[in-house]
């Protein structure tokens, strides 16, 4: 794959159709300056913060504006909030719609055909494979991203926390958490 994209790559710049530091300042952007970090803040900002917590369950797209994380594939959003008796999981079955501006570029198997199938019929098999095994119990909603509305999961808050601040705390969040493939790092987990 990535001979494909480099001979692609050198075949659009030899044409004179893109300049390869304009697509490294993009790819720059969204690995370094936005992305996952900025999402881990909004998850953080929500667990210490009732009011945005709510605000950002009635309308997440404002709520994570209001921090400065806007702009293309993030325009419309909804959170959705894990709790003790339900988990969340995002896919997108048709194509790969993902909320770029809060989480970053998408991971290669959000993509795959094989997660996008999968993770609607079988959920529960395919967290097991990211190790997340929850109890039998727990009910696992799938949320269908879309070109319309893309979703973002609040993972539940670790225990032993309570002493940390936002920035700390964003440290705890990792993007898998907020895809639903993943849960929030334990403090001690973090510090490995």
């Amino acid at each position: 794959m990535e001979g494909r994209v480099r001979a692609l790559e050198t075949v659009l710049t030899e044409k004179g159709l893109i300049d390869p530091a304009a697509i490294d300042a993009i790819v720059e952007t969204y690995e370094t300056k936005v992305g996952p970090r900025n999402g881990a803040q909004v998850v953080a900002r929500a667990w210490v913060d009732a009011d945005f917590a709510d605000w950002l369950k009635r309308d997440a797209t404002a709520a994570i504006a209001s921090l400065g994380f806007t702009g293309r594939q993030g325009e419309h959003m909804r959170a959705v909030f894990n709790t003790g008796d339900t988990h969340n999981l995002v896919v997108c079955t048709l194509c790969s719609c993902y909320p770029w501006s809060v989480l970053g570029l998408p991971p290669v198997w959000y993509k795959a055909p094989a997660y996008r199938s999968r993770a609607v019929m079988d959920p529960r098999g395919v967290l097991a494979e990211f190790d997340v095994v929850l109890p039998e119990t727990t009910k696992i909603r799938v949320w269908d991203s879309t070109a319309e509305l893309r979703y973002l999961v609040i993972p539940q808050r670790p225990a032993g926390t309570d002493e940390l601040n936002i920035d700390e705390l964003a440290h705890l969040v990792t993007r898998d958490s907020m895809i639903g493939t993943g849960l929030a790092l334990s403090p001690s987990a973090r510090q490995k």
